[in-house]
């Protein structure tokens, strides 16, 4: 007996979806609520999880394929007819006949016998450890008879690549190496090779194990940070800089002469991609922002000094009672949608002839992740305190990285927020993406001289300071509306009295 699994409905305006990758084959076991498959909408990309358990039979909607809500995606079998998908004829056949009932039983049971040592030969991403020999060289071409001498074959041949450990001397000066590793995964302990695959529990995405073979990481060394442990994209990159910092004192300390500079290659040079739909749906977006609105922008600089006294003084206590790091950008939100609501033309919308002024100041939070821009909306961001922006922006981003985000969360902003210095950008001009008026960028937070006064002269001193660019639409704001809101947001901030904010 089999189920079909239907796209389900992602949000109240999401009425298609497009199937980007299966991250199960047919044949495979799958479990409720294991992710069956990626799907992109023109609002997020999510992974579509199985609602039942068994074996993939038939996989209805190929990879690049858009279908509407409530479309069977696959069916899903409870896999006692036959092994999976690799006699489904054989389970048809006509119940009538006694005799080849009894044959068909007879195969279901040897194919159940050999199927469990040949199902990680199947399946890339399966956590169960494969033998190491045959991981790279042997994708299942021939599964039924290499399986039943897999687990004999690894005690046999592993002194052979592993020669560390017969002789006691070689292995003398690394005693530390065989210790935290395990026996059969001793000879990948150091950078695999690009076809390795490493063991590891949980689903990776093949984007960080893609960039795990790019960068020369084993995943199987790597602790997630991301959901249920999920190995995310920055766990990978951190693990890299480790490697390449132990590396850079390694060769420090052994060598004198500084050898040329070699720039990093991209593995994308001189290569070609299809864009994803999330970035079509941008890219279509931000030309038509650009051609339909009249967008400059304006910026300022803060002297953010007392912000970031203010932040070292609370910030222990700040962790302790949230759960949560207090960074600059919850002082920036919270500064910004105050002033929203004495300017609330940068928190308008255009209709027609008409200036519509929403009630409510509704922050979207723009979240760089590996499938590229998205701005999850904080609802109500007016009435927040420090706590609860710093709380939500953490959720929100670690949601969003995660693919955990509903679509409607990604709707309704009436302003946005832009940490550009995240990256360590002075500041730039952003784009201002309808139906929006107004987006807000801030720069890096960087400590330099500046001219201040000292009971009335004039002194040189080492201040924080932070430039802010406000982008906006001319059509409905003009110059000095800009620069008033820009203001009103720099005296807020060099004011810095925040301590009535802090919501706990």
């Amino acid at each position: 007996m089999s189920e079909s699994v239907n796209l389900p409905a992602l949000g109240e305006s999401v009425t298609e979806g497009t199937v980007t990758r299966w991250l199960k084959n047919v044949g495979d076991r799958v479990e409720v609520d294991e992710p069956l498959l990626e799907v992109s909408t023109d609002k997020v990309d999510t992974e579509i999880p199985s609602p039942v358990a068994g074996v993939v039979e038939e996989i209805l909607v190929a990879e690049d394929e858009t279908v509407e809500v409530g479309t069977a995606l696959v069916r899903i079998g409870d896999g006692s007819a036959g092994g999976g998908s690799t006699d489904g004829g054989s389970a048809a056949a006509d119940p009538s006949d006694s005799a080849d009932a009894a044959a068909d039983q007879a195969n279901a049971e040897a194919a159940d016998a050999e199927e469990p040592e040949a199902a990680p030969s199947t399946e890339q991403n399966d956590p169960e450890p494969a033998p190491a020999p045959e991981a790279p060289s042997a994708p299942a071409a021939e599964p039924m008879p290499a399986a039943p001498a897999a687990p004999a074959a690894p005690p046999a041949a592993a002194p052979t690549p592993a020669a560390a450990p017969v002789p006691p001397p070689a292995a003398a000066p690394s005693p530390a190496a065989p210790s935290p590793a395990a026996s059969g995964s001793a000879p990948s302990a150091t950078v695999p090779s690009p076809g390795a695959t490493a063991a590891v529990s949980g689903y990776v995405t093949p984007l960080v194990r893609k960039l795990a073979n790019e960068q020369g990481v084993d995943l199987g060394t790597v602790t997630g940070s991301g959901v249920g442990g999920r190995i995310r994209k920055e766990d990978v990159l951190a693990a890299a800089e480790q490697a390449k910092a132990a590396a850079s004192a390694t060769g420090a300390a052994t060598s004198t002469a500084a050898g040329p500079f070699v720039a990093a290659v991209s593995p994308l040079r001189g290569t070609r991609e299809k864009m994803t739909r999330l970035r079509k749906v941008v890219a279509e977006r931000a030309v038509q922002s650009m051609q339909s609105t009249a967008q400059l922008t304006s910026v300022v600089e803060v002297d953010v000094t007392k912000v970031a006294q203010f932040r070292d003084a609370h910030k222990a206590e700040f962790q302790e009672k949230t759960g949560a790091k207090l960074s600059f950008m919850p002082f920036f939100a919270l500064a910004a949608t105050e002033a929203l609501k004495a300017h609330p033309k940068l928190n308008a919308t255009v209709d027609g002839e008409e200036i519509v002024f929403p009630e409510s100041e509704n922050l979207a939070i723009a979240v760089d992740t590996e499938r590229g821009l998205l701005t999850p909306v904080i609802r109500d961001a007016a009435e927040l305190s420090l706590a609860q922006f710093a709380q939500s922006i953490a959720d929100l981003a670690a949601r969003t990285r995660d693919n955990q985000l509903k679509p409607d969360e990604l709707s309704g902003g009436t302003f946005t927020l832009t940490n550009t210095g995240s990256r360590g950008a002075l500041f730039d001009t952003p784009v201002v993406f309808l139906p929006q008026s107004a987006i807000l960028g801030t720069g890096i937070v960087v400590k330099k001289p500046a001219v201040v006064k000292v009971d009335g002269q004039e002194a040189i001193a080492i201040r924080s300071s932070v430039y802010l660019a406000l982008s906006y639409d001319h059509r409905i704001i003009d110059g000095a509306d800009a620069a008033r809101y820009l203001v009103a947001v720099k005296t807020r901030l060099e004011e810095a009295n925040f301590a009535p904010n802090l919501g706990y």
